[in-house]
């Protein structure tokens, strides 16, 4: 009795022993099972991720119209401080009066806005205090190394002012009725980014219309 009670006994413990795989593995998943998991994360986030880019461009396009929105402020107040503008006396067309990207650097600019240089803004008062990191050339949306304000896709933002005091910019950098307005634009000052493209308008075609730009006078 107790040599079949051993049998027995080492019977059931051999049958556990087998059954103890079939149960772990009812319990985990397969190798198919794990690809089509990762099949379908990666179609989500094929959705997902354009929709992140798109949401994205237009934060940026938000805080680059808020910038650029500032500036045309600031230069405005500076005119009403002291009845002219924060350039040169020797500069006297609108065209000549272009600082940022595609014109002359507009630190000068800035300098005085910023109440750094005396030259022109002889109180020193602060019109415009953006931030700046001196530690780059051209840092998004900072005042960057080369004293000049960068957009959100790192471009130095650009402003054209009524340098013969006429009361009107000319000419308008998207030309006549091209999205942008007509042309000359009736203010006294106007700013505008190149947007992600870097280039005016659509691919540098200088039309408004559908492009990535944005503008202070829209």
């Amino acid at each position: 009795m107790e040599v079949k009670k051993k049998t027995l006994n080492e019977c059931q413990s051999g049958s556990d022993q087998r059954s103890t795989p079939n149960t772990q593995s009812g319990n985990g998943f397969t190798l198919i099972e794990l690809l089509v998991v990762i099949a379908i994360i990666a179609v989500l986030l094929g959705l997902v991720f354009p929709v992140f880019q798109g949401v994205q461009e237009r934060a940026k396009k938000v805080q680059a119209k808020n910038d650029l929105t500032q500036i045309v402020t600031a230069v405005n107040a500076f005119y009403t401080e002291y009845g002219r503008y924060p350039i040169d006396s020797s500069v006297t067309t609108d065209s000549a009066a272009t600082y940022g990207t595609g014109g002359t650097s507009s630190k000068a600019v800035f300098d005085e806005l910023r109440g750094i240089t005396a030259n022109l803004n002889t109180r020193k008062i602060v019109f415009i205090s953006p931030a700046e990191d001196p530690s780059q050339i051209s840092p998004k949306g900072k005042i960057g190394s080369d004293g000049q304000f960068h957009d959100p896709w790192t471009s130095a933002c650009v402003i054209r002012i009524d340098a013969d005091y006429n009361n009107q910019i000319s000419p308008n950098p998207y030309g006549n009725n091209n999205g942008a307005g007509a042309d000359p634009v009736r203010q006294g000052v106007i700013a505008w980014s190149l947007g992600k493209d870097t280039k005016i308008g659509n691919n540098g075609d200088q039309k408004f219309t559908s492009s990535d730009d944005v503008i202070s006078w829209q």
